[in-house]
């Protein structure tokens, strides 16, 4: 991977050829959005104005095509890179892309109504099976409740999956902007990611409270939930740096969110939860200056 970073970085022409080359392609957008990102990181934006202008164009020709994700997540993903260009710190930068989600959610709810809204009714109709004897308890008002947040909340997951995809992608640009200019460098700044009491609070307040101030906000609940898991992820990383563990253990966390991911993913939110409360690492204010990832001090 560093050797594509270095091929993106050669010139104005090797950078359109990647981003372009890989929007034009299925399943191949969040690479183009990380290359993206890698130029407007590290030239700004009125060098990175051509190369961005041109991947516009298969992103534009995916969303005539019926599919706005190419767009949303290079749009979404220099949007953050904007934050952290700026001096933002990567706390800020998560928190940002719950608004990004939610935009993601609205317009995934315009594009895919119909298909979403038919796997809603098809999963109301399971209901009755996947929680046994729990539905037949239930009034018909819990009944009805039940049935309307389902369909936000299956926007509220696919909204996540491009959000998580967003983030992803402008950790590898900021990863590649350090590999080829400061060796190190987002390793320091993601050690230090941790939410401090308040907005971790009302992160879970809105992943549990959101359902009940109206059907439509309950997609808040998939969508706080994802700075509090990279939090969560960042604190593993930052224990293991901090206690000069092996990396196996970092293996070995990646391995198991792959194979259970409905368990790590709650549990990692849970951590990031409690560091707020404990601060495990004791950590200082993300360093400025010589350390930051894109080696300009």
């Amino acid at each position: 991977m560093r050797a594509l970073a270095d091929f993106i970085m050669r010139g104005r022409v090797q950078a359109t050829v990647v981003v372009v080359g890989c929007a034009a392609l299925p399943l191949l957008f969040w690479l183009s959005a990380a290359a993206a990102s890698l130029v407007f990181l590290r030239r700004g934006f009125k060098d990175a104005s051509t190369v961005i202008g041109w991947a516009l164009l298969p992103a534009l020709a995916w969303w005539v095509f019926g599919d706005p994700r190419t767009l949303a997540v290079l749009a979404g993903t220099l949007g953050m890179a904007a934050l952290l260009r700026a001096g933002h710190s990567w706390n800020r930068v998560l928190l940002s892309s719950v608004g990004l989600g939610l935009l993601y959610g609205i317009i995934l709810g315009s594009v895919f109504r119909e298909p979403i809204e038919a796997l809603g009714q098809a999963l109301v109709k399971s209901l009755p099976v996947m929680l046994d004897g729990l539905y037949q308890k239930m009034s018909v008002e819990e009944r009805a409740q039940l049935g309307g947040i389902v369909v936000p909340v299956l926007t509220g997951l696919m909204a996540a999956g491009l959000q998580i995809i967003s983030v992803l992608a402008l950790m590898l640009g900021r990863y590649w902007q350090a590999a080829l200019y400061n060796p190190g460098g987002f390793g320091r700044e993601f050690h230090t990611v941790r939410f401090t009491l308040v907005p971790a609070l009302v992160l879970l307040g809105c992943m549990l409270f959101g359902p009940s101030l109206g059907s439509g906000l309950a997609l808040l609940t998939p969508l706080c939930s994802v700075p509090l898991m990279f939090a969560g992820v960042a604190l593993l990383h930052g224990l293991v740096a901090q206690k000069r563990l092996s990396k196996f253990w970092l293996v070995g966390l990646y391995v198991t969110m792959v194979l259970f991911m409905q368990l790590t993913y709650p549990l990692l939110v849970v951590l990031a939860i409690v560091d707020s409360l404990i601060d495990f690492r004791g950590s200082k204010p993300p360093p400025q200056g010589d350390d930051a990832a894109n080696g300009e001090g």
